[in-house]
């Protein structure tokens, strides 16, 4: 089961963007990301689109993703 409660980088409040995870301090959703990476933008696209959100901010969601996958390998 994910626990993205344990990510720094993402937040959710049930008054913010309908409740959905964002990248804390903004109103950029996570899903936003990954949709537009699966749309065959690069990281480095998605940041200039969305610049309230941190480069650091990204790859913590992507390293915990690949976390998740690794563990559900074992």
């Amino acid at each position: 089961m994910k626990k993205w409660e344990t990510l720094e980088a993402v937040e959710r409040h049930p008054d913010k963007v309908s409740g959905a995870w964002v990248f804390r301090g903004t109103r950029v959703s996570v899903s936003a990301l990954f949709e537009n990476l699966r749309d065959g933008a690069s990281v480095d696209q998605f940041l200039k689109w969305f610049p309230g959100v941190a480069r650091n901010q990204v790859e913590a969601v992507l390293d915990y993703e690949v976390a998740v996958l690794e563990e559900a390998n074992k």
